[in-house]
């Protein structure tokens, strides 16, 4: 990925931002042009909550080469606070320690770099919520 579309994606990447529609109020990600509910082009961008739950999940075992030393590890459909679903990677956590129902909150981490002295690529990804871990 070039540089400038790296910096035009850091709102969604960085900030999880949706997009709403001002037609029928729907709110969804990731932002796209038209809204998938009406099909009306009339959308603002929508910091989206940073808190949800975990509606689905897999551990990946096998994956694309830039990935390979992240595996084995959990991507969840996650249902954020306001109705907003999106698929994400967890982190933090013990792919058996994952269940339906687990809260979870964002936050910023490194995904790859273009070798060690190219750009580092940083996305949103979500953990358990800390507030939601048992306490020994």
């Amino acid at each position: 990925m070039r540089l400038p579309k790296v910096w035009r994606e850091i709102p969604r990447r960085y900030r999880l931002e949706g997009a709403v529609c001002k037609n029928c109020k729907f709110c969804f990600f990731p932002p796209r042009p038209v809204c998938p509910n009406c099909g009306s082009r009339d959308l603002d961008s929508q910091k989206l909550p940073q808190k949800g739950k975990v509606l689905s999940y897999t551990v990946v075992r096998k994956s694309p080469d830039d990935f390979k030393s992240y595996v084995p590890y959990p991507v969840a459909l996650v249902e954020l606070s306001g109705g907003v679903k999106i698929i994400c990677q967890l982190t933090d956590c013990d792919v058996d320690e994952i269940s339906i129902g687990m809260p979870v909150e964002a936050v910023l981490r490194k995904v790859k770099e273009d070798g060690e002295d190219g750009v580092v690529y940083y996305s949103i990804k979500f953990r358990p919520l800390l507030s939601a871990k048992k306490v020994s």
